[in-house]
């Protein structure tokens, strides 16, 4: 066993873990994402073998469900029957409101404790003022020269330690058979899924710090398992193998289905009863004052409601990365941040350079940035470093004082004054597009021809024929104050960055004129003259849409005004509705956001339940309570299905992950959650503990998800997809794509489509790899014609 190789081992039990994604790049994703490849109901069981922790809704949650009458009774009696409960659903609720989680004590508490210790010190990202020695040399190599000096390990001599991570891991498992030693991989790896995660994360990313200060799960596995030796704790615990299962888990994934189809009757009711009564064809693409294009997030559901309502727009859905995989070069400090969905490799670097009759306009703005950054960095650093920091507490203290007090008492002024000076270069500068590799070679730019490919394949998803004089592509990004999660209220396709940079480059692509020459001679697609493209950001905390229109001509000066009159009050209505505020509702949002004491600046996109791809029309005159991703697409431009293959492969694979993350942030807080916020220490600058210590965090926190403390308001369903379009096209491509016919064939992804061949009938998808027809509330809706 000297030279054994168990990387193989170790990459499998790895996937009983997701990644963790760092707090300011806060993806969300599916933590049980490597059991993906398994049936749904079959995969929780799995993963609480090891995770432990609730996967299944509790009884606490369905029994709020079965009390607002969101899970249809009738149905749910049936299914009861099927699987032989023969009682009332009233009586196994209770059964279930019984049920209490056991407790059970970490026997390997210490254990854990000493690890995530070390964690800590060694993937600090510049938040410690002492940084640990020999960093550079590796996890492994870097904790063997210093565990000499906890006491809590006990170790006499480094001669006592195996010189390399495998030489450890030999001398731990001499005498376990190879089926145990992925046991006991798999329960160490899950025994700190944060800290484990969060590894897994920097060796998929291969960002800077992994590059300088490198760590393995091989490593992780090596120091933690010589530990558990050392201090006699336990290397494969017995009740691995025991796990029991909740003697509810089959009643409670019952009581799961009842509701998501439930949802799903009310929802097919509400699209086919659309469906009948919208004239074909279709009215899209008529002449209109503007057209703008939001972000498939939840969020913008409601506000497209509302721009419709106000006057002669045009509202799309589209995945906010808008179709460029590109990173982004910050242009104040040069930091290059993923900027497209996580799953899709960056192609392009997106870069700003100042407009050249505005380039002192921009040194000066980039001077004053720097030197607020360097006075931030300064203060930090007189906080923190010893010597320093009790002087530096008596000195600033009456500064801080006003500050915090400001902060309290005209938290609405003090937001609107910040999120307004957070544009600060959008006015003077121009983004570029390159190759990566090529941002600081002579090659300035990528060709014509690519750049005509990005804006073609924009307009194909979307279904354009015509434009309006205006069109606004509208990323969106989270304004919000003392806030570690912020970056889980950015785009989740932009890989949880603000969606104003890709949204300001497809509009610089689009009104460049030779683009527009290579997209009507190649592809037939004619941009009048007279019609503009620009960027623009929606804050979802405020619902204030930025319009960055500093470079439209004096010919669109009249609709810019206009546009920006309406989206005043249209913020005003959304706010409105969304927080159920009349008065002073938008001072209100202010408020909320720029509070450094709230923990609820905003919902996100709880609540999410749904995507619907299909065109404005089939959604346009329904309030879908802002659950529902709505992607644009129109079947009938879409004559091979590439563009409907675009979407599956990407967005609907998106909105699973973010469905995914906030199910089981909701039905375990604890365990796939990130906790309450109000107990959150920042540790290393990328996650959260809870107290002083212990695991990260991997998921939203319990105020993101939850009311109160027992009360939810993220409703945990898996997601429900409706695709309108010929149920043989998306046959046809589940099966070219085996992933996709996985997450639909296990159950990770409830599938509907709505085929307008055959009267729009809705079918769905089941396990055995049938149709079948979609009730509604009202099943004879769904068999005229």
């Amino acid at each position: 066993m000297k030279n054994h190789d168990f990387s193989k081992c170790i990459e499998e039990a790895s996937l009983v873990i997701g990644k963790t994604w760092p707090l300011y790049s806060f993806v969300t994703s599916n933590p049980l994402s490597g059991y993906e490849g398994k049936p749904f109901q079959l995969a929780v069981c799995e993963a609480n073998k090891y995770c432990g922790g609730n996967t299944l809704p509790t009884g606490a949650m369905l029994r709020q469900a079965w009390d607002l009458s969101e899970i249809n009774a009738n149905m749910l009696q049936d299914m009861l029957t099927e699987a032989q409960f023969l009682q009332l659903p009233e009586a196994y609720l209770k059964d279930m409101e019984l049920e209490s989680d056991v407790f059970t004590k970490n026997v390997n508490h210490q254990l854990d404790r000493i690890v995530a210790k070390w964690l800590g010190v060694f993937m600090d990202e510049g938040l410690a003022e002492w940084e640990m020695p020999g960093r550079a040399k590796g996890f492994y190599a870097a904790w063997r020269e210093l565990a000499i000096y906890d006491r809590e390990i006990g170790i006499g001599s480094i001669s006592e330690i195996p010189e390399t991570a495998n030489d450890a891991l030999v001398s731990v498992l001499v005498n376990y058979a190879p089926k145990e030693q992925m046991d006991i991989f798999k329960y160490h790896i899950a025994a700190l899924p944060g800290w484990a995660g969060y590894i897994k994360y920097r060796t998929a990313d291969n960002s800077a710090w992994q590059q300088q200060y490198p760590i393995t799960l091989e490593d992780y596995l090596a120091v933690r398992l010589f530990v558990a030796k050392q201090i006699d704790a336990g290397i494969m615990p017995e009740n691995i193998a025991n796990e029991k299962q909740s003697q509810f888990a089959e009643m409670r994934y019952i009581w799961l289905k009842a509701w998501e189809k439930s949802w799903q009757n009310k929802l097919a009711d509400k699209l086919y009863k659309s469906a009948v009564h919208t004239t074909a064809p279709t009215h899209e693409n008529r002449s209109a004052l503007a057209q703008m294009v939001f972000c498939i997030d939840t969020r913008s559901e409601m506000i497209r409601r509302h721009i419709e309502a106000k006057g002669d727009y045009e509202t799309f859905g589209y995945a906010g990365f808008f179709g460029i995989a590109t990173d982004y070069r910050d242009v104040v400090t040069g930091l290059v941040r993923k900027s497209c969905p996580p799953i899709v490799p960056s192609a392009y670097i997106v870069t700003e350079e100042a407009a050249k009759e505005k380039e002192c306009e921009f040194a000066r703005y980039k001077r004053n940035q720097g030197n607020m950054q360097f006075f931030a960095y300064l203060l930090q650093r007189l906080k923190n470093m010893l010597p320093s920091a009790f002087g530096y507490v008596e000195g600033a203290g009456l500064f801080y004082g006003y500050k915090l007090l400001r902060r309290t008492l005209f938290s609405a002024r003090s937001a609107k004054g910040l999120f307004d000076g957070m544009y600060g270069h959008e006015d003077t500068c121009v983004p570029e597009i390159h190759h990566h590799g090529q941002v600081d070679t002579n090659v300035h730019t990528i060709s014509t021809d690519e750049k005509a490919a990005i804006v073609k394949s924009a307009f194909d998803l979307l279904g354009w024929k015509k434009f309006a004089p205006l069109v606004i592509f509208a990323g969106h990004g989270s304004r919000t104050a003392n806030n570690p999660f912020g970056s889980s209220l950015d785009c989740g396709a932009c890989a949880a960055s603000p969606g104003r940079h890709n949204a300001r480059m497809l509009a610089e692509l689009a009104n460049e004129f030779s683009v527009r020459v290579v997209l009507r001679k190649q592809f037939d697609i004619l941009i009048p003259d007279g019609t503009f493209f620009i960027g623009a950001e929606h804050n979802t905390t405020t619902d204030e849409i930025v319009l960055f229109d500093a470079n439209v001509p004096e010919s669109h000066r009249l609709f810019i005004n206009a546009v920006k009159s309406d989206l005043e009050d249209i913020q005003t209505s959304a706010i409105a509705e969304r927080s159920g505020i009349k008065k002073d509702s938008v001072k209100e949002a202010y408020k909320k956001s720029g509070s450094w004491a709230e923990t609820r600046p905003e919902w996100g996109l709880a609540g999410n339940a749904s995507f619907i791809v299909a065109p404005r029309s089939l959604t346009k005159d329904i309030d879908l309570e802002s659950r529902c991703f709505l992607h644009s697409y129109n079947w009938e431009t879409d004559e091979g299905g590439n563009f409907l293959e675009s979407i599956m492969q990407g967005p609907m694979v998106v909105t699973q992950w973010i469905n995914s993350h906030y199910y089981f942030s909701t039905v375990d807080n604890k365990k796939f959650g990130g906790g309450s916020k109000i107990t959150h220490n920042v540790v290393g600058k990328f996650g959260v503990v809870q107290g002083n210590g212990g695991d990260l965090k991997i998921g939203l926190p319990l105020q993101s998800v939850n009311v109160s403390d027992k009360k939810i308001f993220h409703q945990p369903l898996r997601l429900s997809v409706i695709i309108q379009a010929p149920l043989e096209r998306v046959e046809e491509i589940l099966d070219k794509n085996h992933q996709l016919k996985s997450l639909v064939q296990n159950e990770w992804i409830h599938l509907m489509v709505m085929d307008p061949l055959m009267s729009n009938q809705i079918s769905g998808y089941q396990s055995s790899g049938k149709w079948t027809l979609i009730e509604g509330e009202k099943s004879e809706h769904f068999f005229a014609g």
